[in-house]
């Protein structure tokens, strides 16, 4: 161009291209961040790949992954091809270009600007769609998958009378297509009249037609194909009306046809169903007719009948037929909902039976050797004794224990499941906890945990500790030889690598540090260098890289939480909360429960998981909660028992529920992944219960699904609720426990899961529930409900524990109790039906001095207008019946040895905490409150300067000196000889 500015122009400055130098360079890094991407999308990848071989589920990874790909190329493909045909399509019907208005000559240089790059901006545009597309699609793995292997119910549903499996595993697969064909049809109508508009099929503003023939006949097919579709919805929603959920004063969550549904929006659809095939025909009618007058007249049409037909209409039946005789005309599918909602949740064989709540004997004093007969009760609070299992049974401070423990069932060789209800946990490695962190320490040296600990439910020491039935490190007592390296557990959340050139600490005793090389197969090995470096990406650790510390044998270990271990390995399973431990043929074992869903079942009203499942356990502790994998379900089984070895971390999955059709689905899917219930072992099953989580699922469904009479449940005069746990002040609901006891109708004890109900808003008894929940019985899994008469009141578990705290004497001793720094804290209020009423028990734990760990120290007791507060729960029992037990107590009660230490200063300490715990429970009993809070204030003292030097010494050794504990016990549970002191530490 000429220079029109007049002056100089100035010297010219000449951009040159870049050095080959600087070219080469740029093309390096280029090429270096293009392989760093790939190889970082390799890693995860080939990590995953080598996790699931390890734990031989590689069929769950390669099943899944096909699946996403086959859904991810399939679907796209379809969008893409359906928009870049569209698009295709409407530019090969483009009339002759005429810049005759200014908007086709404004739209021309857009015309000229893309004209080059034609063909490359279709592949972008159809590449975009199809990766959106794919990518939604392959998140469908699961309805797909559903969808090809689904077996039948064998049962049908009251409206249509077609089989459960349409709903469950077949009407998602529809809707989804429904759902992607919709996408299709509206990205395609607008790419293709974008195209038609950009090159002169339409116009908005140009003097003469908007749209040329070609135009108008393709748009036509298109809106026709989207109104067809349209068509199947309203087809498809006539089914969906028996799993759709709506707002019911009966239920939240309502799920099924009600009378508007069957007389009003059920012909509605039918009726909008053929409107919407005529008024795709009449846009399909355009290719011959080339004009829109008759489908615009039919769409409108089709709309207005939408809003008259599918809205007001039933608006009008629900107001004017409905309202008025409510009752009358929702009864049948009220009906219906109670009874598809019982079958889904597994609560039709709820056995419901009459319970006056008061005793009908009046010499109270004949019950006592009842009770014993009745049940054990557990004393012992799984959920509070976790510090005391921490202080006396920690060892080591890289050690440490669940928040809450487990209850399990032992006989007294510890063999197998017995009479003996028993808390247990494992001594899990704790890495807080080791002298000095860093990654060898943390990653090679630091591995694994060691041991059971357990300790009789039922029974606590004269100093209100545990009676440990298996005890010390390594661990001894009744449970004999097993093998006591736990790798994988509960707090075990991060990586080790283990078998290499690095030795690990394996536990310590008096003799120094025991170190070992893990010998199992889990793992990946990490001797292939391929494998180092994908996983030093993988876990953003370069060191796995080039340590010398990994060597031929190294093997990584990762996902060892046992609920993270079978989620894994089968994805399509819900995972109960409360993962537990067990000895099984010499091998610790945890045993998770897993549970087949959906959201399918017709006239099932829907809970959500999360919600149901809560409690005042899972308030204070996020680790048991429930893994869903559908949050919203109407329909649950335990249908897999899983296992997950505590030193191989072999994962099993075994058939519960051999009737499941959700399972069987399942095992087709994924051939070979669970085994037959008959490969359960007869000491695996004796260690197998009934889960805490769909329990917890069943009594909140059982507040309103216990009645079966359509009037009362619309009525709601029969409403129940779980209460608040009294015990605590979460506000969440009481968790249910677990205890060995027997009902009315029952014979012997059994070990169950219990719960009580209150009316809706208010705090008296309404029912008492429990199921059986021993594996190996012919009444696993039965419910049991004992319904307390309306007409009277009982108390509620929040009453009784008011009932508690507002007793003078009671209130005065635990005032005292509380003398000083120590804390009160109530365990599990249990509930036993005796003898027409109701007994409760509640142990009462006392955190004392500076150490800290709860204490049982007083059992109370309440049965009828009786309430005792003792220090023992055979006291409370005598003072409450007025009698004694003509059953002799545990000849081992109190049989824990004095505590010790290695420390002088530390002994001499606990020395004087005994006495003056001692003095403490003389003058308690003279009644002499000036000498017991004298002793209380030296027990603090003395325990506070035990505490103080066994820092020190913790210190001076890098925390591993062992901690005061208890010496050798006794195995076979007899008393030893000379009579020695309670244990432990003792406090207020």
């Amino acid at each position: 161009m000429p220079d029109r500015g007049g002056g100089p122009t100035g010297p010219r400055i000449r951009v040159g291209r870049p050095s080959r130098r600087v070219r080469t360079l740029l093309m390096t890094l280029g090429v270096l961040a293009v392989l760093g991407m790939a190889f970082t999308m390799f890693a995860g990848f080939w990590t995953e790949w080598l996790w699931y071989r390890s734990v031989k589920y590689s069929s769950v990874f390669t099943t899944t992954l096909w699946t996403k790909i086959g859904l991810f190329f399939v679907f796209g493909l379809l969008m893409a091809l359906a928009v870049g045909f569209n698009i295709w399509l409407a530019h090969r019907m483009r009339p002759p270009l005429s810049a005759m208005s200014m908007e086709q000559q404004s739209l021309d240089r857009y015309r000229m600007g893309i004209a080059p790059y034609k063909t490359w901006l279709l592949l972008g545009i159809t590449a975009l769609v199809g990766l959106i597309a794919g990518a939604s699609a392959s998140s469908q793995w699961r309805t797909w998958l559903m969808w090809v292997n689904g077996v039948p119910f064998h049962q049908k549903d009251p409206q249509f009378h077609l089989d459960v499996s349409f709903y469950a595993f077949d009407l998602p697969w529809y809707r989804f297509l429904l759902g992607f064909g919709f996408a299709a049809a509206i990205l395609s109508l607008i790419a293709a009249a974008l195209t038609h508009y950009l090159y002169g099929g339409l116009r908005i503003t140009s003097p003469g037609a908007r749209a040329t023939a070609a135009a108008t006949g393709h748009l036509s097919v298109l809106i026709g194909f989207f109104v067809a579709l349209k068509a199947v919805a309203y087809w498809l929603d006539r089914y969906g009306l028996a799993v759709k959920s709506s707002d019911f004063k009966a239920t939240d969550n309502w799920t099924g046809l009600r009378y508007v549904d069957a007389n009003a929006y059920l012909p509605a659809k039918t009726i909008l169903f053929c409107i919407a095939v005529i008024c795709a025909l009449l846009f399909f009618a355009t290719l011959w007719r080339r004009t829109w007058q008759l489908p615009v007249i039919g769409f409108g049409l089709m709309v207005l009948s939408a809003i008259l037909i599918g809205g007001l209409y039933p608006a009008i039946v629900q107001k004017f037929q409905v309202q008025p005789n409510e009752q009358a005309k929702e009864a049948p599918y009220v009906e219906k909902n109670l009874k598809a909602t019982r079958e889904a949740y597994g609560i039709d064989g709820a056995k419901v039976t009459d319970y006056s709540g008061t005793s009908k004997t009046k010499d109270k004093s004949t019950l006592r050797d009842d009770v014993d007969s009745t049940a054990s009760i557990r004393i012992l609070d799984p959920n509070i004794v976790s510090p005391t299992f921490q202080q006396l049974q920690q060892i080591r401070n890289y050690y440490a224990f669940p928040t809450n423990l487990d209850v399990d069932r032992y006989s007294k060789n510890g063999k197998n499941a017995g009479d003996q209800d028993t808390v247990i946990g494992l001594r899990e490695l704790n890495l807080n906890g080791i002298p000095k962190n860093n990654w060898i320490n943390d990653h090679f040296r630091y591995t694994h945990g060691y041991g059971v600990v357990a300790a009789k439910g039922t029974d606590a020491d004269a100093n209100g500790q545990p009676v440990f039935t298996e005890y010390d490190l390594p661990s001894r007592g009744t449970l004999g030889t097993y093998e006591q390296q736990v790798y994988y557990g509960e707090k075990t959340t991060t990586y080790s690598i283990v078998g290499g050139p690095q030795k690990e600490i394996d536990y310590s005793d008096d003799s120094g540090e025991k170190t070992t090389s893990y010998k199992g197969k889990s793992g990946v090995n990490l001797a292939n260098p391929i494998n180092r470096a994908a996983y030093a990406v993988a876990f953003n650790e370069p060191q796995i890289l080039y340590s010398g510390a990994i060597g031929e044998g190294s093997r990584i270990l990762y996902n060892r939480t046992p609920k993270e271990r079978v989620e894994a390995v089968a994805p399509w399973l819900t995972i109960d909360g409360d993962a537990y431990p067990a000895v099984v043929n010499h091998r610790i074992q945890w045993i998770v429960d897993a549970y087949t869903t959906t959201n399918g079942y017709p006239y099932a009203s829907r809970t959500t998981l999360g919600d149901t499942t809560a409690d005042s356990l899972t308030a204070n502790n996020n680790s048991r909660a429930v893994v869903a994998q559908q949050n919203q379900v109407n329909y649950i089984r335990n249908s897999v028992k899983a296992t997950v070895d505590a030193y191989t971390g072999e994962v099993k999955l075994y058939q519960w529920d051999a009737k499941d059709p959700v399972l069987k689905t399942w095992m087709k899917a994924f051939p070979g992944t669970v085994k037959p219930r008959t490969a359960i072992s007869p000491d695996l099953m004796a260690h197998l219960r009934y889960p805490q989580d769909l329990f917890k699922v069943q009594r909140e469904l059982l507040t309103r699904y216990h009645v079966t009479n359509p009037t009362t449940f619309l009525s709601g005069s029969e409403v129940w609720q779980v209460p608040d746990d009294p015990t605590n002040k979460s506000g969440s609901a009481v968790p249910p426990y677990y205890l060995s006891m027997k009902m009315p109708d029952q014979s012997s004890q059994a070990f169950s899961l219990t719960t009580t109900f209150t009316p809706n808003g208010r705090d008296n008894l309404s029912a008492f529930m429990t199921i059986d929940a021993e594996a190996g019985s012919s009444d696993y899994g039965k419910i049991r409900i004992l319904k307390l008469p309306t007409s009277t009141t009982v108390d509620g578990p929040k009453q009784v524990q008011s009932q508690f705290n507002s007793e003078q004497d009671i209130a005065e001793s635990i005032k005292l109790l509380k003398g000083g720094d120590s804390d009160i804290e109530y365990g599990n209020l249990l509930t036993v039906p005796l003898d027409g009423g109701l007994l409760y028990v509640e142990p009462v734990y006392v955190r004392g001095g500076g150490l800290k760990y709860p204490l049982l120290r007083k059992v109370l007791v309440s049965y009828g207008d009786k309430t005792a507060f003792e220090n023992t729960l055979d006291e409370a029992l005598n003072k409450v019946f007025g009698a004694e037990s003509s059953t002799p107590p545990p000849s081992d009660q109190g049989n824990n040895p004095p505590p010790t230490s290695s420390n002088p200063t530390v002994q001499q300490a606990l020395n004087d905490a005994q006495k003056a715990f001692d003095a403490g429970q003389e003058a308690l009993k003279k009644g002499d409150w000036q000498a017991y809070g004298k002793a209380q204030k030296d027990l603090q003292d003395a325990l506070q300067r035990a505490e103080d030097a066994q820092s020190k010494a913790d210190k001076t050794t890098g925390g591993s000196s062992a901690k005061p504990t208890s010496g050798a016990k006794p195995t076979s549970g007899a008393k030893p000889s000379g009579s020695p002191k309670p244990s432990g530490s003792p406090s207020g």
